[in-house]
């Protein structure tokens, strides 16, 4: 039973990690029908920026938790910028190009921006100081650090923030009717070109923030750290339903409790020969199982029509 609450309270606080990137995934895919697979990237530029900001500020004898959320806001900072030009330079010429040029100057992008955080930051683990409080709290037999609260507390926070957002203001009306009919909205005084700008500078925020949070978890950082993160969270976004808000939410969180409690039984599923670090199988066979069985998700996925 204890093994068992361990992998629930490692599941929600992963499952949360997920769903924050996948809103990324999902609110892009709502307005454009894009898959934007350097989203992961993001992710990674968001970890690596508030690293190099948490050491330039070590020794200034600021507050441990004052230094991190100045390296969060750089990183936020960073990736909205990161996210803007993206969306500016790679995939704004290419919006009614046939569906297939986007998607592979997506991966294009996410190749670039791989291989020049490599040249940036080196090929090397970086280790992410202890900003935060991580003393361990014994729950129901379960180990649960001040940490993993705190992701949890803010991923809950963000993720109903972004709810209010979408549907209780006149940005995300725009947001919703850009989805709907980009045309049809343009008619009616909507700006389609700054609602899609605003989205991904609210995706790419949420990658920064994802990017510090599962770093900090880890306790490392390094160049390749979003490509599994961002192909995770993509299956998130497709198991809850691409396109729907909080489809991402719950698929992410569910995959993070198929992960923790694969990873947890599977050695004993097994007799011992697979073991935990077989754990990224169970998000790809998910992604298969969805998309044989249901396609459009657990909660349907949204598709707007295209003029």
């Amino acid at each position: 039973m204890d093994i068992f609450l361990q992998q629930i309270v490692n599941g929600l606080t992963l499952g949360s990690i997920y769903a924050l990137v996948a809103l990324g995934y999902t609110m892009v895919y709502g307005i454009l029908g894009l898959i934007n697979f350097a989203h992961g990237e993001v992710v990674m530029v968001g970890a690596m920026v508030a690293l190099m900001v948490m050491k330039a500020l070590a020794a200034s004898g600021l507050p441990a938790p004052i230094i991190f959320l100045i390296a969060l806001f750089a990183a936020a900072i960073a990736c909205m910028a990161l996210g803007f030009t993206i969306e500016r330079i790679a995939y704004r010429p290419l919006r009614n190009a046939p569906r297939l040029a986007p998607l592979i100057t997506a991966i294009g992008v996410s190749i670039v921006l791989q291989q020049m955080a490599m040249i940036i930051w080196g090929r090397s683990y970086h280790s992410v100081p202890q900003l935060l409080p991580s003393e361990n709290h014994e729950f129901f037999g379960a180990q649960i650090t001040e940490l993993q609260v705190i992701i949890l507390i803010v991923a809950a926070l963000t993720m109903a923030g972004l709810m209010l957002l979408v549907n209780r203001t006149r940005l995300g009306r725009a947001m919703r009717a850009t989805a709907e009919n980009p045309a049809i909205a343009g008619l009616m005084g909507v700006d389609a070109n700054r609602i899609i700008a605003m989205t991904f500078l609210i995706g790419s925020a949420l990658g920064a923030l994802a990017g510090v949070l599962v770093s900090a978890n880890y306790g490392i950082a390094h160049h390749h750290m979003g490509f599994i993160l961002g192909l995770k969270a993509f299956t998130a976004a497709v198991l809850g339903g691409i396109g729907n808000l909080g489809g991402a939410m719950v698929g992410g969180v569910l995959l993070g409790l198929i992960e923790a409690l694969g990873a947890g039984y599977i050695g004993d599923l097994t007799g011992g020969i697979l073991g935990s670090h077989y754990q990224d199988v169970f998000a790809f066979f998910v992604l298969i199982v969805v998309l044989v069985f249901r396609p459009s998700g657990l909660m349907g996925e949204k598709v707007s029509e295209r003029a």
